[in-house]
């Protein structure tokens, strides 16, 4: 705990924190004040996915190189995913679709090569391992072929909303859950040894202990929840004060501030 309290006072990044308590008491005290609630609610989720960006790799110093990637894998999209799952509760369509789009965009075009950048500021000659770039280019390229295909057959045969689409789409999220499934097992199982990143020294600071890692796991997860809620509910008047689309905002908001998790991983 010592380590966390440490870490906010010397990352300016985790200041916003505040905003965290701030959102959950304005959600019942400024009912009405909508634009207010989404601007502080995307100052709050910021924070939270860098703190749990920092978690992750604390937890990830205990269970190895294939465990630890997977945590960052699947916990990178941990914001997306729950503002999703909240937006499709409340009916947000437009908003659900473009956040996937987003997120598509901005981790291989914004964060990529932001990566690229920095690391060929500093480095001279940057390694990545060939097979795990292949692998995660395979499995990002079926998966935006999944997501185009429904929208060119609604395009081609003009069956927006049809059963026979609604099928297909469902189809298709079903494979595509299993092929993140049979791609974990390559990736940790069969083929882990093909995974295994090469080492870079002793981290700088301690990591937390296993179980104080998991439980702020959990805990920022409830926040993420919460403070999700606070913003899919004010995007909409939010959107309208600001003459921003739900589109737009999932595009290019969520997007970024789903982002921040990476960009605050250490490397």
């Amino acid at each position: 705990m010592r380590q966390l309290l440490t870490d906010i006072r010397t990352t300016p990044l985790l200041w916003l924190l505040v905003f965290v308590p701030l959102v959950i008491y304005g959600e019942q005290a400024w009912h009405d004040q909508q634009t207010l609630l989404f601007v502080l609610s995307v100052l709050a989720i910021v924070p939270l996915a860098a703190l749990l960006s920092r978690t992750t790799e604390s937890v990830a110093e205990h269970t190895g190189d294939a465990v630890g990637g997977l945590l960052n894998a699947t916990l990178g999209n941990l914001t997306e995913l729950v503002i999703a799952f909240t937006a499709l509760q409340a009916g947000q369509y437009a908003l659900v679709k473009a956040s996937i789009a987003g997120a598509i965009v901005t981790n291989t075009l914004f964060m990529l090569g932001g990566a690229f950048l920095l690391g060929g500021l500093r480095h001279h000659v940057q390694a990545f391992n060939k097979v795990g770039a292949r692998f995660q280019s395979s499995l990002l390229f079926v998966a935006v072929v999944a997501l185009l295909v429904p929208s060119m057959v609604a395009t081609a045969d003009g069956a927006v909303g049809s059963p026979a689409l609604q099928t297909l789409s469902a189809t298709l999220a079903v494979l595509l859950i299993g092929g993140y499934v049979l791609g974990l097992l390559f990736s940790l199982k069969t083929h882990k040894e093909h995974f295994a990143g090469a080492g870079h020294g002793a981290s700088e600071e301690p990591p937390l202990p296993l179980a104080t890692g998991i439980v702020m796991l959990l805990g920022i997860t409830v926040l993420v929840a919460l403070v999700s809620e606070v913003f899919v509910g004010s995007v909409e008047a939010a959107g309208e004060a600001f003459g921003m689309s739900p589109a737009f905002v999932g595009f290019i908001v969520v997007a970024l501030v789903g982002a921040a998790y990476s960009a605050s991983t250490p490397h």
